[in-house]
């Protein structure tokens, strides 16, 4: 099973204001985030942490020095010391970042600061390549580092983070008892992980979004790859096109090119999602797609 092509036909870009002359440079910053449309993230892949200055580093340090620690890495160590509730004021002094297929992405901050145990608990005790953090919020048009001077990057207001290791998302999959067993979930993950390969999807735009949440939220994608799959066809591409669908609403058709291995005759199969808010959703299920002539 390959991706050939992730194509995003939708990305979406509202124009600026232009602040007026003699308006000051606070004010303008401040004009320019209340009049900025939200760009929202829906995005997989690794929550890390990055210390912004020694002495946070050191104290962090001082306080796994004093925690019953024995017979721990030291990245299970500073994950067990981070997560406790006494260890709350550490967690919200260091720096969390965002990468996708390790690259850095975001920096992350939770819109409620009562939600920095989200963001703490995704660091987990072993750096599993098997896992992934589900990242859902609003990107800042001005990003603000913070404390975490050094990182040039955007930064996301998280409102939800899902962390789950790729066994654990193939095991929720909703499976009819044909499916069930080890083809299938090879099958699944092939589909997932070439995906994330293949698109380098930081979940920014709304075609991004719509793949995404169709990864993570929607076991129909993988029950067709997969009975396609049986049937002799592979997974040739994803498209990510704006649905003809007039509306107030935002809606993209993300859909799936299946080709025979043996007459080279192409399937294609979508699903229309709503992307006009922070959350997704699919207007309704997979169906036969056909190209406008």
């Amino acid at each position: 099973m390959s991706v050939e092509d992730v194509r995003d036909e939708s990305a979406h870009t509202a124009p600026g204001e232009t602040a007026t002359a003699g308006t000051c440079r606070t004010c303008e910053a401040h004009h320019s985030r209340a009049a900025s449309p939200r760009s929202y993230v829906y995005a997989l892949g690794q929550i890390e942490l990055h210390f912004p200055n020694q002495g946070v580093e050191k104290e962090l340090a001082q306080s796994i020095s004093r925690a019953d620690t024995a017979g721990l890495t030291d990245r299970q160590a500073l994950s067990t010391v981070l997560n406790l509730p006494e260890n709350r004021y550490l967690a919200r002094q260091v720096c969390y970042v965002f990468t996708v297929q390790g690259v850095e992405a975001y920096l992350l901050v939770p819109r409620d600061p009562a939600d920095y145990g989200l963001l703490a608990e995704a660091i987990r005790p072993d750096q599993q390549v098997t896992a992934l953090d589900c990242v859902i919020g609003v990107r800042d048009p001005l990003a603000d580092p913070g404390p975490c001077v050094g990182l040039s990057l955007p930064t996301v207001s998280v409102d939800q983070v899902y962390s789950f290791a790729v066994t654990d998302l193939l095991d929720a999959i909703e499976k009819p008892e044909r499916m069930a067993g080890e083809t299938f979930d090879r099958a699944a993950e092939d589909l997932l992980r070439t995906v994330l390969r293949a698109s380098g999807n930081t979940g920014a735009t709304d075609g991004q979004r719509a793949l995404t949440y169709l990864l993570v939220r929607y076991s129909a994608i993988y029950q067709t790859t997969f009975e396609r799959s049986m049937d002799g066809y592979s997974l040739s591409s994803i498209d990510v096109r704006p649905s003809s669908v007039d509306g107030a609403r935002r809606v993209v058709d993300v859909v799936f090119s299946y080709t025979s291995r043996s007459t080279d005759v192409t399937e294609k199969k979508f699903v229309p999602v709503d992307v006009t808010d922070e959350y997704p959703f699919h207007r309704h299920g997979i169906s036969d797609y056909y190209d406008h002539r």
